[in-house]
């Protein structure tokens, strides 16, 4: 009966543990941004634009990553079965090069470079049922001296659907496709304006 018992009881606290973790058991899902949305491919431009996304080292892990703003809101936390296909930075570059036509910095010669510092890409938990995708940083157009011609400070932000790695991970799907339409619509506004000339002439 001693016996017994001790197993119980150590179950007990196996099944406490585990309901502390975002994530629990389930098998581990790995995840990236899906399918490039078709009607905003922008082919046939590589010869103009090169893209860098960039973001601090503590970045540069699978984890990911939210925040309970309700409980130790400076605490970075992540999902223990859910993981990103790649660091988020490299993510996020490959669906600017898929949709906007660009070329990686380095790998040849372009006019310009657009260059994006990532500061937050993160799931956050306002309360323990509501959260949302933020994505904050700057986004800068460089020249081919590296010089910054123009830039803007950027915040997005997304309502998730559900309250684990799945709702915070579409949410953030959605965060970084608006970041390319936004992209879209900063470059008509800098080719109208002609501020930017060096890189749309």
């Amino acid at each position: 009966m001693r016996h017994f018992l001790t197993i119980v009881f150590c179950l007990f606290l196996a099944s406490c543990y585990g309901a502390g973790k975002r994530g629990g058991d389930s098998a581990l899902a790995i995840y990236d941004f899906g399918p490039p949305v078709e009607d905003r491919a922008v082919p046939g431009r590589r010869g103009e634009l090169a893209v860098e996304v960039r973001a601090p080292i503590w970045f540069d892990s699978l984890g990911i990553e939210y925040r309970l703003l309700y409980d130790e809101p400076k605490r970075l936390r992540d999902y223990t079965r859910s993981r990103w296909a790649g660091p988020p930075a490299q993510l996020v570059q490959q669906r600017l090069i898929q949709q906007l036509g660009l070329m990686p910095a380095g790998q040849g010669r372009t006019r310009c470079v657009l260059r994006i510092d990532i500061d937050e890409f993160i799931q956050i938990f306002d309360t323990p049922t509501s959260s949302r995708g933020v994505i904050q940083g700057r986004v800068q157009l460089l020249d081919r001296s590296r010089t910054s011609l123009v830039g803007y400070e950027l915040q997005i932000e997304k309502p998730a659907a559900s309250a684990d790695a799945r709702g915070g991970v579409a949410a953030l799907t959605v965060a970084v496709d608006q970041l390319v339409a936004d992209l879209l619509g900063w470059e008509q506004q800098l080719k109208s304006s002609g501020k930017a000339a060096a890189c749309f002439g």
